[in-house]
């Protein structure tokens, strides 16, 4: 952001005192730079097949902590605009974001919550807590609400690994809506077109005690029905080797799943519906 004098010096705006918010502070002296300024005259509405929208991303806790996933497709209407689209992103060393919505604006608002939160704990020598975590990003969707009514919706799911929880540390989910309602999940969530068949998976195939491989398999049958039934999200592509994303949150941190791993244990989940081609069922 330039706010430089014509010395090449900081300006005063970043010595004066004011918010730990690094959001309000751009709001306050580059207020176009925000994610969140709209793009479209008042009144207008897009159409929906102008602009990429990210699907199905889902999250779910486990023994250890909380597992967060995506598929990998954007669309525009009818078309697939990217195969191999990134949902899933660390917001900082124990949160981690995903999204469904129009990709150019969910990016957009990623970057600029992870320099809040750093920006935060840079100002405030602390990290935010959780719940903090949540109604921050929670205030960023409600400034997109005018752009959600144009027709360019944001809805990202959050989750983290909560290390100061009554009882010790446990994983914890996050959900919003277009106004920026705040909604904490229990078990599990999905967001996006294929959200209601990844949650009838997970609804089923979910229990507390998951291991981190059993959670991602878990994960992973969840993607792959909502991918069978809705045509916007895709499945595991064994042609061009792309796969879902899934990464997890424990006591230790956010760790993405390797390549490798997510790829054995996606051809796995091809197998098995292989031999069963509506799913695993669940124990009763």
């Amino acid at each position: 952001m330039r706010g430089n004098d014509s010395a090449g010096l900081p300006g005063a705006a970043f010595f004066t005192p004011g918010s730990s918010s690094f959001t309000e502070f751009l709001a306050a002296h580059r207020p176009r730079l925000l994610p969140t300024a709209p793009p479209l005259p008042p009144g207008t509405r897009m159409a929906p097949d102008r602009f990429p929208h990210g699907t199905t991303v889902l999250a779910l806790t486990y023994r250890d902590g909380v597992l967060i996933a995506g598929d990998r497709r954007a669309t525009m209407g009818n078309l697939i605009a990217q195969r191999d689209l990134e949902k899933v992103h660390p917001a900082d060393d124990h949160t981690a974001v995903a999204f469904a919505g129009t990709v150019g604006l969910a990016l957009d608002m990623v970057r600029l919550y992870q320099v809040e939160l750093a920006h935060f704990e840079k100002i405030e020598g602390v990290p935010m807590s959780l719940g903090a975590k949540a109604t921050r990003l929670a205030a960023m969707i409600r400034q997109n609400l005018a752009q959600a009514m144009q027709g360019l919706a944001v809805v990202p799911l959050l989750v983290g690994y909560d290390l100061t929880a009554p009882g010790g540390g446990r994983g914890r989910i996050f959900s919003f809506d277009a106004a920026g309602g705040l909604y904490e999940k229990q078990q599990f969530h999905a967001e996006g077109s294929g959200s209601p068949y990844a949650r009838g998976a997970l609804k089923k195939l979910h229990r507390p005690d998951l291991t981190r491989r059993e959670a991602a398999l878990v994960a992973l049958q969840a993607l792959y029905d909502a991918a069978d039934d809705d045509s916007a999200t895709g499945g595991p592509d064994l042609g061009r080797r792309i796969f879902p994303v899934v990464s997890v949150i424990t006591e230790d941190g956010f760790e993405r799943l390797p390549e490798t791993e997510t790829e054995q244990l996606s051809r796995e989940t091809v197998r098995q519906r292989t031999d069963r081609p509506d799913g695993p069922h669940a124990t009763l």
